[in-house]
Order: structure tokens, then sequence, then C-alpha cells
């Protein structure tokens, strides 16, 4: 096992894996912004260094510091968190070529299952359902146009290295495909400075489902059941939940057992997640695979009882999985709320800011993750999240309950936030009925996306 790991990341996912090595006796490293001087992670780490200002590109995408402040502090291992250099395979092969374990999958993995055209490409020859789409990647108009007539509209235009929403954007027909895959490459091109895109057919208003997996060195592949990530807005997820209120249990097994096949057909270690479209019928075809820890991974643990990021320390350390799939147990129902620094009434602005006063709940069953307090001063440099509202009950009904309470004792002051956006989410007849796929805020909820 480690004696040292370094967490190259901020917010809420560093306080994260810092309590989790903590818990296992294992010293940590943190690396922070000249903004984050203040930031909980910061004073939690055993050792801390500054690499560099405030902006990302500066900092926490600086990979040449981070890896200096790995070596300076005898780190054995750095853990990436989500975002930043989680999926950047330049990274994971400078850790392995500087001596330094990365705490996720190899670098030739990551480069296979980033690039989203090769990672269906592979998830075909393994015989893992595709959304119809491009083979080859598309760098121009021309190319796209001629792809989507082949597809047929409307067609799903997407980043081929992108995540988190970023660089997507849906042409409905080809009078406006020009206008919208110029406008993805652009973001593309800002967000992970490549401009290498792909096009799919579009699915309306699937539901989002992905199953979280383990796979250690000694070839074991494990999943830990389902995630409902179907609530979204502008791609970018609000609530999930564990497990999807609204698939059978053959339906259930069938998504597992086909995610496993999917981490096994890339030889992959440490966790990961594959995500599936779920349409009306009940087919289901590949999306993604993220490599890296999820942001909703705490549904997960909720319900599965396993803590998925001590999981991937101890994978990346070598050592083999403690348990089985038959081992593994889903019970109850959880369910995650996203709070973030946004004005839903001002079409979901960021709020950047000073936190005068805060209060959070807690009770039985109820978990939150976050990295603020009061006093804390939110940057505008990074993502507006600032917490993660966990919920869980014995059933979906009980989960929702406490979800509705948490939500409302709630409180924080000084800065604008979505939690009464999240409430009214959670308090809505469709979503108690379990009625969800990604145009459910589209749908339910206009009022908020013609602000």
């Amino acid at each position: 096992m480690f004696d040292k790991v370094l967490v190259a990341n901020r917010g809420e996912i560093a306080v994260r894996v810092i309590r989790a090595l903590r818990e296992m006796g294992i010293a940590s490293v943190a690396v922070y912004s000249e903004a984050d001087r203040q930031s909980l992670h910061v004073m939690l780490a055993d050792e801390a260094v500054c690499i560099g200002p405030a902006p990302s590109q500066d900092s926490y995408l600086n990979m040449e510091a981070i890896i200096s402040a790995a070596v300076v502090t005898k780190a054995q291992a750095i853990h990436p968190g989500y975002g930043f250099l989680s999926e950047n395979e330049k990274f994971a092969q400078l850790c392995e070529i500087c001596g330094i374990k990365f705490i996720g999958p190899s670098a030739s993995v990551i480069s296979r299952m980033g690039n989203k055209s090769e990672a269906r490409n592979t998830m075909q020859k393994a015989g893992v359902p595709v959304v119809p789409g491009t083979k080859e990647p598309i760098y121009s108009v021309k190319e796209g146009k001629r792809a989507a007539k082949k597809i047929g509209y409307p067609v799903m235009i997407k980043a081929a290295l992108g995540g988190g929403g970023k660089g997507m954007r849906v042409a409905e027909s080809e009078a406006g495909f020009e206008e919208m895959f110029l406008s993805a490459q652009l973001e593309t091109r800002k967000a992970f400075g490549d401009d290498t895109m792909y096009i799919e057919r579009y699915v309306k208003d699937p539901k989002h489902i992905e199953v979280q997996i383990l796979a250690d060195s000694f070839g074991n592949v494990i999943h830990l059941g389902e995630r409902d990530c179907s609530i979204q807005r502008r791609h970018q997820k609000v609530i999930e939940e564990s497990p999807c209120a609204q698939i059978t249990e053959a339906l259930r097994n069938k998504l597992g057992r086909t995610a496993v096949k999917a981490a096994k057909a890339v030889g992959y270690e440490n966790a990961g997640t594959i995500e599936f479209l779920l349409d009306g019928s009940g087919k289901f075809y590949f999306m993604e695979m993220n490599t890296r820890v999820q942001v909703e991974h705490p549904v997960t643990e909720m319900v599965s009882g396993i803590d998925i990021i001590k999981e991937q320390i101890r994978i990346a350390a070598g050592e083999k999985l403690s348990f089985s799939q038959r081992d593994i147990k889903i019970s109850g129902h959880a369910i995650e709320c996203r709070i973030n620094a946004e004005d839903p009434e001002r079409g979901f602005m960021p709020c950047p800011g000073t936190i005068e006063n805060i209060h959070f709940p807690g009770g039985n069953g109820i978990r939150l993750d976050t990295h603020v307090y009061q006093g804390y001063k939110l940057s505008p440099n990074y993502d507006s999240m600032i917490a993660k509202l966990i919920a869980y009950g014995k059933d979906r009904e009980e989960a929702v309950r406490k979800m509705r309470s948490a939500l409302g004792e709630t409180l924080i002051e000084g800065i604008s936030t979505n939690i009464d956006f999240d409430y009214e989410l959670v308090n809505s007849p469709a979503f108690m009925k379990g009625n969800t796929d990604t145009g459910f805020i589209q749908k339910h909820f206009p009022k908020y996306l013609r602000k």
C-alpha cells in the first residue's frame, strides 16, 4: 500500500479523496491554486503545495507543476479525482514515465476510451450495441453534413475527446447544422484544446443510465448496479439516483453484464463507468465510458456499501478485489442533488462570491459532500458546484421524502444557489412517479429555459 498520495484536484472531490486516505492511514498531499489557498482540501491534507495562479490552465491543468509537487513531496501515487486531468492520457503517461502511480486506468486505455469515435468502434467489435454514428473523426462542416445525411436527422454533434456536456449540440435538420457544428467545435477547442468531432443519431428524450464498474489487475471485473442520471440541463446532470426506478430486473442484469463485457473488451483496470442511452422501447445503446470516478458515485456507495474511492486506491496499489459479483447486494434507494452557485432565475448564471451564512442538514440517511464553509469565497475560475446532497431510504419513496426534508433545511446565504430549483424538481408529480428522461426539465419546467 502507498505511504503518501497526492490529490490532483480541488473542491469536494479533493476533500472526499483526502478523507478516504486519512481513513486508510495514508498521508495526503494537496495541490492548490492561489485562489484556493483557504480551501478546505488544503486545510485537511497533511501537506499542501501551491501550483500556480487561479486560471485552471496555469494550475490544475499544469502537468509539470503537479508532477513536480509529487516528486518534491515524495508522493508515490496521484489521484486525479474527476475533471481536470482525470481523463488526460498524456498526464497518465507522464506519471508512468516518472515512476508515479496514476490512480486510474493506463494511458493507453484512457486514449482508447477517451476518443468517443474509437470507443464506439471498440464497443461495436465487442458486440455492445451503439447508437448509429460516424466511425471516423469529423473535422469540417462539409464532412459533418455528409455524415449527418447518411445517419439521418436529427443528429447529435459531439466532441470526440469531450465530457461534462461540453462540445455537444443537436442539429434538427441540415438547415441548422453548420451553426450547431461550428458552435460545438469552438466550445470543444476552448474546453479541451481539440476540435475533433463525431456525429451520431439523436435519440430523443431517452433515459441516461450508467453502470459503475470496478476492475483489478488480475482480470476481475464487477459492477455495482446502475444509476439513473436522466435529469439534466444542457447535458449537465442535476439529479442522480440508484437504482433506476423504471427498469425490470432482467434489463438491470443485462445492463450490468454488458458493462462488464465492455470493460473487459478494453482490458480496463480501476473504477470506471459505462454510460448507456435507454429508449422508450427498452433498447439500450452504449454512449461512452468515463475512465474515472463520477461526480455521482455517492449514490452507488450508499446502495452497495462499497467505498469506491478506497477501492480505486487499493486496485492502484496492486491489490485484488476482495469481493465477487455475487457478493454485491444492492439495498434501498439513494438520490443525489447537485447544489450549484448559480441563479436559476437568471438563466442559471454562475454566482461566485462569499458565503455569509450556511447550514447543512443531517439525520439518518443524509450525506453531504462539500468543500465550502461560512466565510468561504467562491472563485469565478472554477465549476459552480459547491455541494452534493445525498438521501438514502429503504425504498425510493422514503429517499424522496428525506431529500425533500434535507433540501428544505439547507441554507446558503451570500450567494444565489439552485436549492429551490432542486426542491421544485423532487416535488413534481412526474418525478415522484419516476417518469424521468433527458427531456424532463424541458417538458416540466420550461419557464427556467426561457430565462
